[in-house]
C-alpha cells in the first residue's frame, strides 16, 4: 500500500484518510444495499466491544472516525491527537479487521436505512435521480441507489455483511493519505499494522458503461406545486486531455453560481427558479454532464426551454474572452482556499491518488487552468455539449410537458 504523507508537527494532531476503490459497485447480485449497510455497521461493535463500549472508548480518546460508502469507493476518515495515536489506531484497526455485525446492531441500523429509503421515495430530487440513473444505466450498479430497496435491505443477513466486508476492504484497492504530526517512517509501520490483516485482493470491478439515454423528457407524476428537473447527457473522462477546458466551460455555463449563464438566463432575467446548476460527473465507469433546476409547475416547461437554448448557444457560439478570464480568476483564486486544514488536505490527496494524479498536481493545477485558451474551450463546447441529447427527468405535475418515451 502506498501512502502520501504531509509532515506538519506544529499541531499535535493527525488526520488519516483511507479509501477503498469499488464501494457499493461491488454489491453481490440480489444484495443491493449490502455495502452501504455494512459500512454503517463498522463502528457498531468490533473485537470484544459492543457498539456502546466502542463509542465510549472513542470519546475517551477525543478521536473521531467516519465511514461512508459511495458508488465507487468506501471512505474512512480518522482524526486523533498525537498523544492518543496508539490507542486510536488500535480502535480503528479493530473496526477494519474485526467487525462483529451483531444481530441487534444489524437490526437497529437496518431500520434506520429502511426509514431513509422510505423518505427518499417521497423526495422529488431522489426520485428524479433514481429514474434518470435507472434509465441511463439499466442493470449496471450505477442504475440503482446504493442504499438498496426496502425489500433488498430487509433480506440482508449477517453473512451478507461479512461477505460485503471481505469484498470491499482489500489491500490492493486501498489508497491512503496522512497529514499532521507524524513522519513517513511512522506511517509505514502504522499501515502495516492497520491494513496488514485485510485480504490481499477482491472480486473484479464492474465493467464500464455508457450513458444510454437519448434526448427527451420523462415526467414522473408527483403531487407538488413545484417540479424538480434533473437533466443531462454523456460527459467526459477525468483523464481526458480536454478535461480542464471542460472544467472551465462548465463553470461559465452552470457551475459558477450567480455569474453562470444558466443562472443569469433562468433566474435573473426570467425569475423562473431560485437556482440552477450544471456539473461534470466523471465516475470510474461512466461519465456524465448533468444539471438540475426546480420551478413552479406552470413555469418548469419554460425553464427547460431556456436551459436547452443556453446549452445550444454555448455549443454553437462558445464563450467570450471576458467570460474565460473571469472564470480563470475565480477558479485559480479559490483553489488554495481548499487547503485549510489537515483533514481537508488528506481528502484532497487521497482523491488525487484515486484518479492517478501526481503529487505535483497541487503545485501545477492552476497552471492547467491558465493554459486553457478560448479556442480550446469553444472547441470542447461544440464537442461536449449536446443539446439535442439532453434528457430531462421532471418530477411534479408540470404544465405543458409530457413524456416523450
Amino acid at each position: 500500500v502506498n501512502a502520501w504523507v504531509v509532515e506538519e508537527p506544529s499541531i499535535p494532531f493527525i488526520a488519516l484518510e483511507l479509501r477503498f476503490r469499488g464501494g457499493a459497485s461491488l454489491d453481490l447480485p440480489g444484495k443491493r444495499g449490502a455495502t452501504n449497510l455494512m459500512t454503517a455497521l463498522l463502528e457498531e461493535g468490533s473485537g470484544d466491544m459492543s457498539a456502546q463500549e466502542f463509542q465510549t472508548a472513542l470519546e475517551g480518546l477525543a478521536a473521531s472516525f467516519s465511514y461512508r460508502a459511495s458508488d465507487d469507493t468506501l471512505s474512512i476518515s480518522a482524526r486523533f491527537l498525537t498523544e492518543n495515536k496508539v490507542e486510536a489506531l488500535a480502535l480503528l484497526r479493530q473496526t477494519l479487521v474485526d467487525p462483529r455485525f451483531d444481530q441487534d446492531a444489524l437490526d437497529r441500523v437496518r431500520a434506520q436505512v429502511v426509514s431513509g429509503i422510505a423518505s427518499d421515495e417521497k423526495d422529488p430530487n431522489s426520485i428524479a435521480s433514481d429514474v434518470l440513473n435507472a434509465a441511463a444505466f439499466g442493470d449496471h450498479p450505477y442504475g440503482s441507489a446504493i442504499d438498496g430497496t426496502v425489500e433488498s435491505v430487509t433480506a440482508l443477513t449477517q453473512q451478507d455483511m461479512f461477505d460485503a466486508h471481505r469484498n470491499t476492504l482489500t489491500r490492493d484497492r486501498a489508497f491512503v493519505a496522512v497529514v499532521g504530526d507524524t513522519t513517513a517512517e511512522a506511517v509505514g509501520a502504522m499501515l502495516d499494522d492497520l491494513l496488514g490483516a485485510l485480504p490481499a485482493d477482491g472480486p473484479a470491478l464492474p465493467q464500464d458503461v455508457a450513458f444510454n439515454l437519448p434526448g427527451g423528457v420523462t415526467v414522473v407524476d408527483y403531487d407538488t406545486p413545484q417540479s424538480v428537473a434533473l437533466f443531462g447527457h454523456a460527459g467526459m473522462k477525468r483523464d481526458d486531455e480536454d478535461f480542464f477546458a471542460a472544467f472551465v466551460l462548465n463553470h461559465v455555463l452552470g457551475a459558477g453560481g450567480f455569474e453562470s449563464r444558466l443562472m443569469t438566463e433562468v433566474r435573473e432575467k426570467r425569475g423562473l427558479t431560485y437556482g440552477i446548476r450544471s456539473f461534470l460527473v466523471p465516475k470510474f465507469h461512466a461519465e456524465m454532464m448533468l444539471g438540475s433546476v426546480a420551478s413552479s409547475n406552470d413555469t418548469i416547461a419554460e425553464a427547460i426551454d431556456v436551459t436547452r437554448n443556453e446549452w445550444a448557444r454555448m455549443a454553437n457560439e462558445g464563450m467570450t474572452e471576458q467570460e474565460l478570464a473571469a472564470a480563470k480568476t475565480y477558479l485559480t483564486g479559490e483553489y488554495p482556499l481548499r487547503f485549510d486544514g489537515n483533514a481537508e488536505i488528506a481528502k484532497i490527496m487521497v482523491g488525487m491518488q484515486m484518479i492517478g494524479l501526481p503529487p505535483e498536481y497541487v503545485t501545477n493545477r492552476n497552471d492547467y487552468v491558465e493554459a486553457v485558451t478560448l479556442e480550446d474551450v469553444n472547441r470542447v463546447a461544440s464537442e461536449l455539449l449536446q443539446p439535442d441529447n439532453l434528457h430531462f427527468v421532471v418530477v411534479g405535475q408540470p404544465e405543458g410537458l409530457e413524456s416523450t418515451q
